[in-house]
C-alpha cells in the first residue's frame, strides 16, 4: 500500500515533467535499438558466413607441398600422383576421397570470349560436393556443368556449347546450385568436367588437390595426422589443410566483430543514461522542498529514495519496451542493407540481443537514478524546507 503510494508520487513526477521525461524515454529508445540492431547485424553476419562455409567444414584439403591451387601446365612433383590419391584412401577408410584437377581458361560462349575456372573430377564424386539445380550430371567425357554465376552472367542454359581454348567444345548438360564460397573449389565462376576429358585435354598426369570429406568431425585431427604419417613420414610430399580449423577461426573473428558493434551500439545506451541522471539530478534540485515537507511527516529515507528509483525504472521499462519494439524493424533494416536478407532476423541467438537492449536499457536507468536518489533522501529536512 505505501509503496503504491510512492509509485504513484513517481507517475505523477514523470507527468508532471512530461518533455523532459520524453527525452529521456528517447535516449532509452536509440540506446536499445541500437544495441539490438548491432547485435542482430553481427550475429546474422556470423551466421551468413557459417551457412556460406559449412559445406567444407568437414573437409580435409591435400595440396602438393610446392603449393596449391591453379598449375596450368604443372610438372609431375608439383601435382598429387595417383600413386599418393591410393595411399591417402588407404589412411583415410572409411572417409571419402575426391581428387580433383583444378585449372583456369579463356571460354567462348557462343560469339562472346569469357574466362573461368574448369575443375576436372570423377563424374561418381561430384554429387559427393556439388548439386545441380537444372538439368543432369555428366555421364561422359563430351558434356560438363556450368557453375551458377558463370551460368548466370554468360546466360547459360542446359543444352549451351562452351568452347575451352583450343581443347574442344562441350556441351553443358547441367547447371550447379551456387555453392559460395569455399576452402576446396569454387566452382560457381567456372565449369566442371570429366577428369578423363581434363587429363586428355592437358596431358596432365597428377591431381592439383585432394579433397577428403570426414564423415565424423571428432575425427577430423586423427585422420589427418594419418594422412601425415603415410605421406610425410620421411619428406614432406603433400600439406593438409583442416577447414574445420580455418572455419572455427573465421567465425571467432566475426563473433569478435560482432560483439565489437554491439558495444558501439551501447555507447549511445551510455550517454541516454547520462542524460537520465542529468535530468533525476535537475528533479532533485527542485524538489528540494517537496521532499523536505516528506521527510518532516514521518517518510523514510528508503521511501524518498524508492520514489526517485521508481521514475528511474518507469523511464527505463517505458524506453526499453518501446526500444525493444523498434528494434525488430531495426534488425530488418540494417539486414536488408547489408546483408540483403532477412533470413537469420528471426534466428534465437539474433531476437536474443533485444532481450539484452531492454534489460541493459532498464539497468542503465536504474543506475543513473542511484546517485540523484541516494542525495535526495540524504537532505537534512529543515535544511531542505528552509530552501528558496
Amino acid at each position: 500500500m505505501v509503496k503504491g503510494m510512492f509509485f504513484e508520487f513517481a507517475k505523477r513526477n514523470i507527468r508532471v515533467h512530461w518533455l523532459r521525461s520524453l527525452l529521456a524515454i528517447l535516449g532509452i529508445v536509440i540506446g536499445v535499438v541500437a544495441i539490438a540492431s548491432m547485435g542482430i547485424l553481427g550475429n546474422s553476419l556470423v551466421l551468413a558466413i557459417s551457412d556460406s562455409l559449412s559445406t567444407v567444414g568437414d573437409s580435409l584439403i591435400v595440396t602438393p607441398h610446392t603449393g596449391g591451387g591453379v598449375r596450368m601446365g604443372a610438372t609431375a612433383n608439383e601435382l598429387i600422383s595417383e600413386r599418393n590419391v591410393e595411399q591417402i584412401r588407404r589412411a583415410v577408410a572409411p572417409d571419402i576421397t575426391i581428387p580433383v584437377y583444378s585449372g583456369g581458361s579463356r571460354m567462348k560462349v557462343g560469339t562472346e570470349d569469357t574466362a573461368g575456372s574448369i575443375y576436372g573430377m570423377s563424374p561418381e564424386d561430384i554429387p559427393i560436393l556439388l548439386e545441380v539445380t537444372e538439368g543432369t550430371y555428366i555421364r561422359g567425357s563430351s558434356g560438363a556443368m556450368a557453375g551458377a554465376r558463370f551460368a548466370e552472367e554468360n546466360n547459360i542454359k542446359t543444352g549451351s556449347r562452351v568452347s575451352v581454348g583450343d581443347k574442344g567444345s562441350l556441351r553443358i548438360v547441367g547447371i550447379l546450385e551456387e555453392r559460395g564460397m569455399g576452402f576446396d573449389i569454387n566452382p560457381d565462376y567456372g565449369i566442371v568436367v570429366d577428369s578423363k576429358w581434363y587429363e586428355e585435354a592437358y596431358d596432365q598426369e597428377g591431381y592439383d588437390l585432394v579433397i577428403v570429406k570426414v564423415k565424423d568431425l571428432n575425427t577430423i585431427e586423427e585422420v589427418k595426422d594419418a594422412i601425415d604419417k603415410q605421406l610425410n613420414h620421411r619428406e614432406t610430399v603433400v600439406d593438409v589443410i583442416d577447414t574445420k580449423a580455418i572455419l572455427e577461426t573465421i567465425l571467432t573473428a566475426f563473433g569478435q566483430i560482432s560483439t565489437f558493434t554491439t558495444a558501439i551500439g551501447g555507447i549511445s545506451l551510455i550517454v541516454a543514461g547520462v542524460s537520465i541522471l542529468n535530468i533525476m539530478m535537475m528533479s532533485v534540485t527542485e524538489r528540494i522542498k517537496e521532499i523536505g515537507v516528506l521527510r518532516s511527516i514521518g517518510t523514510q529515507r528508503s521511501e524518498v529514495r524508492s520514489i526517485f528509483l521508481f521514475e528511474a525504472l518507469i523511464l527505463g521499462v517505458i524506453g526499453g519496451s518501446i526500444g525493444g519494439v523498434l528494434s525488430l524493424l531495426g534488425g530488418y533494416v540494417v539486414s536488408i542493407v547489408m546483408l540483403e536478407t532477412t533470413e537469420y532476423l528471426f534466428y534465437p541467438s539474433s531476437l536474443v540481443f533485444i532481450v539484452y537492449g531492454v534489460a541493459f536499457g532498464i539497468i542503465t536507468s536504474l543506475l543513473s537514478g542511484l546517485y540523484p536518489a541516494w542525495k535526495a533522501s540524504n537532505l537534512n529536512p529543515i535544511e531542505a524546507l528552509r530552501h528558496e
